[in-house]
């Protein structure tokens, strides 16, 4: 609760949660008060907005609101899915290369660090192309990308943490590691892990949408921002909205998120706590 007390007087971060809050409640019940995203109409392509059409119409005659509103939820679920498997493989790989040391830490870094030489778009998108495209393999894919990260945090904390006081003591104990890993360690390494999740999720949701923009992600016809702005692109000198609403959408999404990493990375980080 203090936490949550600090955060709400810092004027970014009240904005980024008022912008999330917003985009949340716009991608939940939105689609109760729109038109269906698969209705056509090509009598009413590239229409201007209006009343009925808020954003316009898009190629098909579809009304480019009420896929900005559905699209939201692919992108959101996508962004915040591949972080939670990003997180769970991060940690169960720091953890073992952080606590054990040895041949195990030397392994899993050497992992990490082939998998850190390529790029995240590279490497997600060698991921999808052997997978194949669909939903799922795009959260998986973003996941695995953003693993590495996760794991060399992890790895940093335990090692700092391990031949502590309070762990010799739950050792001597007769606790097992696997107590020791996730009862001990684990909880008091959660502050910079918080911060780097809430982070990710910005970036996570960029990669989705440059993988769909790709066409390596969700496939058209179902609404999602990066396939809509590939879409767009064919109809630049027609219909300019149609890709500017997209890309007006991530960025809006991604900032607010971000504006909300930075205040909880100053209020957990010990090292920007002190200065405030």
């Amino acid at each position: 609760m203090k936490i949550i007390k600090k955060i709400l007087h810092n004027p970014s971060a009240v904005a980024g949660l008022v912008l999330l809050l917003f985009i949340c409640l716009c991608v939940t019940i939105g689609p109760l008060f729109t038109p269906s995203v698969t209705d056509q109409n090509l009598l009413n392509q590239f229409a201007s907005s209006s009343a009925e059409h808020p954003m316009g119409t898009d190629e098909f005659g579809r009304d480019v609101f009420a896929r900005i509103v559905m699209g939201g939820r692919y992108t959101l679920i996508s962004g915040i899915v591949s972080v939670i498997l990003g997180l769970a493989v991060g940690i169960i790989m720091g953890a073992a290369s952080g606590y054990y040391g040895g041949a195990c830490d030397y392994i899993i870094m050497m992992i990490c660090d082939i998998m850190l030489a390529f790029p995240s778009v590279i490497l997600a998108m060698a991921i999808t192309i052997v997978l194949g495209s669909s939903m799922f393999t795009l959260m998986v894919a973003v996941g695995i990308s953003s693993s590495p990260i996760f794991a060399r945090l992890v790895r940093a904390q335990f090692m700092s943490l391990r031949d502590a006081t309070f762990v010799e003591a739950t050792r001597l104990s007769g606790a097992s590691d696997l107590r020791i890993i996730f009862c001990h360690l684990l909880p008091n390494s959660m502050g910079p892990i918080l911060i780097q999740g809430t982070l990710r999720i910005g970036s996570s949701i960029l990669l989705a949408a440059t993988l769909s923009f790709l066409g390596l992600g969700v496939q058209p016809p179902t609404p999602e921002w990066g396939s809509m702005l590939n879409s767009a692109r064919q109809y630049m000198w027609e219909s300019p909205m149609l890709g500017v609403w997209p890309g007006l959408a991530i960025t809006v999404t991604v900032i607010a998120i971000n504006l909300i990493g930075d205040a909880l990375r100053d209020y957990l980080d010990p090292r920007t706590r002190s200065l405030l």
